[in-house]
């Protein structure tokens, strides 16, 4: 749930679209087009696991896909004889600290989530090659970008998700708004029109992940070389405060902000997806990620997917690869860890797992999905991608997006003002880069 550039993205995208013959981006369920359904490299049948009565262990951050992953896991076991063992921490939860406190107890996992560039750097000396995995050869070529080094893979790509203001269309239909806002100026009015007629606008959450890496990543995508400015920031050449693009974005923020529910405060990830699922609220800011958990509260509801805008140019929503899947060369069992990943994406059972269960849209284009797989959100995701902005978050190095979502959980609770935000954000970068 994090760092490609715009023109990376749209290669990604690009690709994808490629692979969608005819439908190419704007899929539908009504034409039955596969998300990534392109020219692949014939993959092998899966295999079973090199030893049966083997427990392989995966550490993994997708709350969503928790429940999904363990039933998956049991199906693996059947098939296979290999017990998956899967500790999910995610959330509320800082990931990243407990994936470290877990290897620092001497517990090695077979299998954990890597963003990928500056946080791959600790986990060198236990990433497994990839290169030569049979699935590697299917994956869409950019996708590959965030965990490789020295053109070796050392990691799976988990899927390509892309975020932006999930609405709910019939509270906008409701609120007499005809057509979707892409701009800031339109998307004020739409709030406007959304409190005169008694319905919320936003749905907040106080997770910091979601302020401090989502929200925060609007502002760095929207710079002219996300890159370089991360680069400046970080070696001090650079601030986030007198920057005009970020005070473009707390523009943005402050309706986000301003014009969400009452007790924007206390409400987690799980609560902002039940309450928005159950009508409460006209939009919140997320991915496709939240599709399934949106499904088992109101699998009717209509949901669109809005661009992020910053000024009275057209937003864009944000894409990117969330995560890969890493194999711990020391951990007992690394080659099980290899085999189970490949069977994740060539078997009939982990790729219907992949699309229907997770409502992933795939990084590998052996493995097809169709809207009614993959649901509405990807759906707008895919149709948007071609525009979208990327995800640059792993760029800094571990510490600096917490500290970010520290700042930006005191702006929500108007602990700070505006000028204070940015100077928190910037002292969030600077006190990570000089320890």
């Amino acid at each position: 749930m994090k760092r490609k550039f715009a023109f990376v993205i749209a290669t990604v995208c690009t690709l994808i679209i490629a692979g969608c013959g005819n439908g190419g981006n704007n899929n539908s369920a009504s034409n039955g087009n596969a998300v990534n359904s392109g020219t692949e490299t014939a993959a092998p049948a899966a295999t079973a696991a090199p030893a049966k009565n083997v427990t392989i262990k995966m550490f993994q951050f997708k709350v969503e896909i928790a429940e999904q992953l363990n039933a998956l896991a049991e199906e693996y076991e059947k098939e296979t004889g290999v017990k998956v063992e899967v500790e999910t921490h995610g959330g509320g939860e800082d990931y990243g600290a407990l994936l470290k406190a877990e290897i620092a107890s001497g517990s090695e996992p077979e299998i954990f989530n890597n963003g990928g560039y500056t946080a791959l750097v600790p986990y060198m000396d236990r990433a497994t090659d990839l290169s030569n995995e049979p699935w590697a050869a299917n994956l869409i070529p950019t996708s590959k970008t965030p965990a490789t080094v020295d053109g070796k893979l050392y990691g799976m790509p988990m899927n390509v998700e892309g975020y932006g203001l999930i609405y709910n269309k019939d509270l906008f239909t409701k609120a007499g708004i005809t057509e979707e806002p892409k701009t800031l100026p339109q998307l004020k009015d739409a709030v406007a029109k959304l409190k005169a007629a008694g319905i919320t606008p936003f749905e907040a959450t106080n997770e910091w992940w979601s302020m401090g890496i989502h929200l925060v990543n609007v502002g760095l995508a929207h710079q002219p070389d996300p890159k370089k400015f991360i680069e400046d920031v970080k070696a001090g050449k650079a601030t986030i405060k007198g920057n005009p693009v970020f005070e473009q974005w707390l523009n943005l923020v402050d309706v986000i902000f301003d014009n969400a529910q009452d007790n924007k405060m206390t409400t987690d990830y799980a609560t902002q997806v039940a309450e928005f699922a159950s009508g409460k609220a006209a939009m919140m800011l997320q991915g496709n990620w939240t599709q399934g958990d949106i499904d088992k509260i109101d699998p009717a509801m209509h949901l669109g997917l809005l661009p992020l805008p910053i000024s009275d140019k057209e937003g864009t929503i944000l894409v990117g690869v969330p995560n890969n899947y890493v194999v711990n060369s020391k951990s007992a069992h690394p080659e099980e860890a290899k085999a189970f990943l490949n069977w994740l994406v060539t078997s009939e059972t982990g790729k219907k797992y992949l699309t229907k269960e997770f409502k992933f849209i795939p990084a590998e284009t052996n493995v097809e999905a169709d809207a009614a797989d993959i649901g509405q959100v990807a759906v707008a995701v895919q149709k948007q991608s071609a525009s979208a902005l990327g995800w640059n978050w792993d760029m800094f190095p571990d510490g600096v997006t917490q500290g970010f979502g520290a700042a930006m959980q005191e702006y929500l609770g108007g602990q700070l003002n505006r000028d204070q935000l940015l100077e928190k954000l910037d002292k969030a970068v600077q006190d990570i880069v000089k320890q």
